[in-house]
C-alpha cells in the first residue's frame, strides 16, 4: 500500500465541520502537531488514522484516494485543452493541483469552462452568426452539472424519501396503492386515468379545433391544483404511474427542501432553478418508489442483475439503472456506477457518475464504446471491459430501450442506456461471470472523445488530435486517418 498524502482534503473536511486542529486531534487520538504535519503533507495518513476519520465523519476511505482526483484531472484537461496542447500546463501539473489543492482546481476548472464558452461566442460573432445577445449556457446542461458535482447522490432527499416510504407503507407490489392513499389522505388529491384517444394525433396544433385534446393526449401526467386531480395517461404502465405519483408527492410534501437544494446553485425564479426543482423531485420519486435500504439489499442479493431488479420491483430498465447510480449513502454504499443515456447520433442526454469515469462535454464520445453497439441488437445487454488512456479499466453494460406513444405509425424514441463501474468492483456484478478481469490486454481501448483522446494510433479517430502536428506526406498513406509527426530526437 502506497503512502497517502491528502492534507488539503483533510483540512477541508475539518473546516467544513468547523473544527479546530485541537478538536480534530482529540477525536483522532493524535497530537495537534501530528495533525498539523498531515494537513501540510509533511506526514502521510496512516491506516489507523484513516479508519478513525471514516468512523468519525462517515466518509468513504476513497475520499482520500488518488482515484478520487481522476475525474477532476480529466475535467481540467478538457477545460484547459489548449493550454495543455501548447505545453503551457503539463498533465502532471494538473494532477498535482487536483491532488494538493482540489478547491483551487475546481475554481480553475470553472474559469476554464467560462473561457471556452466565451471563445465559442466570439467565434459565432466573427462568423456573422451572432443574431443577438450571447446565448447563455443551456439550463438543461446546468442541471446535469448540478447532479454531476454531487456524484448523483442527494443525501437529505434520499433520507426524506425513505422516511416517507416507510410512513406511507410503500412495499414491493403495493406501491401504486400506497402512493394513491397518501395523495388522497394527506393532500386530497384524486387520481384520474385519462383514456387513450385513438385517432387523435398527439402532434396536432393545440390552437386548432381539437388541438387541445391532442395536446392533452400527448401528456403523460398533469396535476390540476384547483380541482386537486392528478391526471395519468392511460398509456402509462403501473411502474410509470407510481413514478409520476411519487414526483407529485415530492412537490407537495418536499417543496421547501426542493427550493433550498435548487437554490444552492441557481437563482430562484430562473429557468435553471425551475428545472432543478423538477430534477430533484424526480430523484426523490425514484428514492420513494425504490427506498434505499430495500433497493440496496436487493441489488446486492441479485448481484446487480438489472433485469432481475426490473422484474422484482416492476420498474423500467432506465429507472433501475439510474437508481443504481445513486447508491452512495455513507456506510451503506453500493457499487459506484457511471450512468449514461445516448442516442444513435451520439447525443448524451443523461450523464451522471459516482466514479472517476470522465464524460467529454465536447467533441463527441468514443465510437468504440459499447453503448453504440447496443443499437444493433435492441433488448440484449452488451458487456464490455473498456480501458481509458490513463490505464483505468471499467466494466460497462449497455442496452437499447425504445419508447412509443402506442399508436401505429407514431414516432418513438430510442436510447442506449449505459451503466459502468471500475474494474475493482466488477466481481460484484453478475455480468463479470466468465470474464478475465485481470487481463488488461483483453480490454477495449476507448477514450474521452476524438478531440481530446490521447490514443494517437486509433484507426477510428474522427478528428485530428488537439495540439499535435500531423505527418502529411503526399507520397504515402496510413491506416490511421490522422498520423502524427514523431518528435525528432
Amino acid at each position: 500500500m502506497g503512502k497517502t498524502y491528502a492534507g488539503a482534503r483533510l483540512r477541508r473536511l475539518r473546516e467544513e465541520r468547523r473544527m479546530s486542529q485541537a478538536d480534530l486531534a482529540r477525536v483522532l487520538a493524535i497530537s495537534p502537531s501530528y495533525l498539523n504535519q498531515m494537513e501540510h503533507d509533511s506526514r502521510p495518513l496512516t491506516v489507523p488514522v484513516l479508519l478513525r476519520i471514516t468512523e468519525a465523519f462517515g466518509v468513504d476511505p476513497g475520499f482520500f484516494s488518488e482515484r478520487d482526483t481522476g475525474r477532476l484531472v480529466a475535467d481540467l484537461r478538457e477545460a484547459l485543452a489548449n493550454e495543455v496542447a501548447e505545453a503551457r500546463v503539463s498533465p502532471s501539473d494538473l494532477a498535482e493541483l487536483a491532488t494538493r489543492m482540489p478547491a483551487v482546481a475546481s475554481v480553475l476548472l470553472d474559469l476554464g469552462r467560462r473561457g471556452q464558452l466565451l471563445a465559442e461566442r466570439l467565434a459565432e460573432t466573427a462568423n456573422g452568426r451572432d443574431g443577438g445577445p450571447p446565448v447563455p449556457r443551456s439550463p438543461h446542461e446546468e442541471i446535469r452539472e448540478f447532479f454531476y458535482r454531487r456524484r448523483n447522490y442527494l443525501h437529505d432527499a434520499d433520507l426524506a424519501a425513505e422516511d416517507l416510504a416507510r410512513e406511507a407503507g410503500v412495499r414491493t407490489g403495493e406501491v401504486v396503492r400506497a402512493l394513491s392513499n397518501r395523495l388522497a389522505d394527506h393532500h386530497g388529491v384524486r387520481l384520474s386515468s385519462d383514456p387513450d384517444r385513438p385517432g387523435v394525433r398527439p402532434g396536432a396544433d393545440a390552437g386548432r379545433p381539437g388541438g387541445r385534446a391532442a395536446a392533452d393526449a400527448d401528456r403523460l401526467h398533469r396535476f390540476d391544483a384547483r380541482t386537486r386531480v392528478l391526471h395519468l395517461s392511460g398509456r402509462l404502465r403501473p411502474g410509470q404511474q407510481a413514478f409520476r405519483m411519487a414526483t407529485q408527492l415530492a412537490l407537495l410534501e418536499y417543496g421547501d427542501e426542493l427550493d433550498r437544494l435548487a437554490g444552492e446553485d441557481f437563482e430562484p425564479g430562473s429557468p435553471a432553478h425551475a428545472l432543478a426543482r423538477i430534477g430533484i423531485a424526480n430523484y426523490f420519486a425514484a428514492a420513494l418508489v425504490l427506498p434505499y435500504r430495500v433497493f440496496h439489499t436487493a441489488a446486492e442479493e441479485f448481484r446487480y442483475d438489472i433485469e432481475r431488479l426490473t422484474d422484482h420491483f416492476g420498474i423500467g430498465y432506465e429507472t433501475v439503472c439510474h437508481r443504481l447510480s445513486t447508491l452512495q449513502r455513507p456506510r451503506l454504499r453500493g457499487v459506484p456506477f457511471s450512468f449514461v443515456r445516448v442516442d444513435r447520433a451520439g447525443n448524451m442526454s443523461k450523464r451522471q457518475s459516482a466514479t472517476g469515469f470522465h464524460f467529454s462535454r465536447a467533441g463527441g464520445t468514443c465510437p468504440l464504446w459499447n453503448v453504440y453497439e447496443a443499437f444493433a441488437a435492441p433488448g440484449r445487454i452488451h458487456v464490455q471491459i473498456a480501458a481509458m488512456p490513463d490505464g483505468q479499466r471499467h466494466l460497462w453494460t449497455a442496452r437499447a430501450v425504445t419508447r412509443h406513444r402506442g399508436g401505429w405509425g407514431e414516432p418513438g424514441k430510442t436510447f442506449a442506456i449505459g451503466l459502468g463501474c471500475e474494474i475493482r468492483h466488477a466481481s460484484r456484478l453478475v455480468y463479470s461471470d466468465g470474464l478475465d478481469l485481470d487481463n488488461a490486454s483483453a480490454a477495449t481501448p476507448i477514450g474521452m472523445g476524438c478531440r481530446l483522446c490521447e490514443r494517437l494510433d486509433c484507426p477510428q479517430r474522427a478528428v485530428p488530435p488537439l495540439g499535435r502536428t500531423l505527418a502529411v506526406d503526399e507520397h504515402s498513406s496510413t491506416f490511421v486517418p490522422y498520423p502524427v509527426a514523431r518528435d525528432r530526437e
